[in-house]
């Protein structure tokens, strides 16, 4: 039997090993925390394939101005002396065009259409968790803030999505959570939503229940070639050799990544969350995207998230970030206890200059990437870890990810 090593026990990670023993595979994964532990576990958990769009986009050029100069903003960017993070940020400002969003949309769009049938795969091969219908109620205070928002979706739209909205009368009788400042508002339909935690522990204890070995507290050092197969090497001095080696670590991809011939840069993006208890039961997904904030029902309180945060991984969370969400939703948001929050939680998200995942062979046989999602890793993680493990074991490329090849 074939054998597969996926370092890496989030979404991606662990939805690849599962579509690998579809294939026949026997699975290891190694993690060096545990299951959902870096970005896919504090998410909103929306699976919103008519979201799943550039992050860069013209907007980016009045916006991020503004937004290094406000610390209540979304962007932040600490100011210190980072040759590497002041050059992503410009290769990453320079795709802010209408041209670079077209044509990174039309590279998206194939992966967008397929994503939600995945997780049904994975529900009907057994995962254990659930995925909820929306509708999204969409916010804004007024008028001209719904531009943007609105011709994201005409977009999508153009590029050959199915995104049903309509604008509400009274956005209050789907989210009693928003306050009266919010005049304006929309329904975002087609769409759906997960609790990220319990989903991706569901999806690993899947892959355990079908006899995949999941090893966690383990770090990994480096991928080599000391026998004929690749071989991971951990930092307590073990050695696993299989067939073929998957890199899915996120953030902390290009520390294993880079010395196999990935050379696109992936910069933490981290995102911030919180969850709190509201006086009448939260029922769908609210989003306020002028000040992009996303909210979802979670285990009987709702989630607040929100920040594009440019730092290390490891960083620790950073309080002030909180506050800016709350500073920004207090007068949005009425019924809702900002003051007791729980499970505070900051999680870094892979972004690659272009918008574009890695997803593919890197030049060392046998091994592959996947990851560089940026904020969409939950949403594209089951396509992705279908079609990448189809790639592993017949060598056929699906054109969906053939734009995200890891060594362009």
């Amino acid at each position: 039997m074939a054998r597969s090593i996926v370092i890496g026990a989030g979404m991606v990670g662990l939805a690849t090993a599962w579509h690998l023993q579809e294939h026949g595979v026997d699975v290891t994964v190694v993690d060096r925390s545990g299951v959902a532990a870096g970005s896919s576990w504090g998410n909103a958990g929306w699976l919103t394939p008519g979201k799943t769009i550039p992050l860069a986009d013209p907007s980016l050029w009045t916006y991020g101005p503004r937004a290094l100069m406000d610390p209540d903003a979304a962007l932040h960017v600490p100011f210190r002396v980072d040759a590497g993070l002041w050059a992503f940020l410009a290769r990453f400002a320079s795709h802010g065009t209408h041209r670079a969003w077209d044509r990174t949309m039309a590279k998206l769009t194939p992966i967008d259409k397929i994503a939600l049938e995945a997780f049904d795969e994975l529900t009907a091969g057994g995962v254990d968790a659930w995925t909820r219908e929306g509708p999204f109620v969409i916010g804004f205070t007024e008028e001209p803030h719904s531009k943007g928002f609105l011709r994201e979706i005409e977009g999508v739209i153009r590029h050959g999505q199915d995104v049903p909205f309509e604008r509400l009368d009274n956005p209050r009788e789907l989210a009693p959570q928003l306050s009266d400042r919010v005049t304006v508002a929309y329904r975002l339909d087609g769409q759906r939503f997960i609790e990220p935690g319990p989903y991706v522990q569901a999806l690993a204890d899947s892959v355990v229940a079908r006899g995949g070995d999941l090893r966690t507290g383990l770090e990994v050092r480096s991928i080599g070639s000391a026998s004929p197969l690749p071989t991971v090497v951990l930092a307590n001095g073990e050695q696993l050799s299989a067939e073929s080696v998957v890199i899915a670590t996120g953030a902390w991809m290009p520390h294993l990544a880079r010395p196999l011939g990935v050379k696109v840069r992936v910069q933490a993006g981290r995102g911030y969350s919180f969850t709190v208890d509201t006086d009448e039961p939260a029922r769908h997904p609210v989003y306020l995207p002028f000040q992009r904030i996303a909210c979802t029902p979670y285990q009987g309180r709702f989630r607040i998230a929100g920040t594009m945060e440019f730092r290390r991984p490891d960083e620790p969370l950073q309080p002030r970030r909180i506050q800016a969400i709350i500073n920004q939703a207090r007068t949005l948001l009425t019924g809702v206890n900002l003051d007791e929050r729980f499970d505070e939680w900051v999680g870094s998200r892979p972004v690659t200059p272009d918008g574009l995942p890695l997803v593919g062979a890197t030049r060392a046989p046998g091994v592959y990437v996947a990851g560089g999602h940026g904020m969409w890793g939950v949403v594209l993680g089951p396509a992705t870890g279908k079609l990448l493990a189809e790639r592993i074991v017949t060598g056929r490329t699906d054109p969906a990810i053939a734009p995200f090849d890891p060594l362009r």
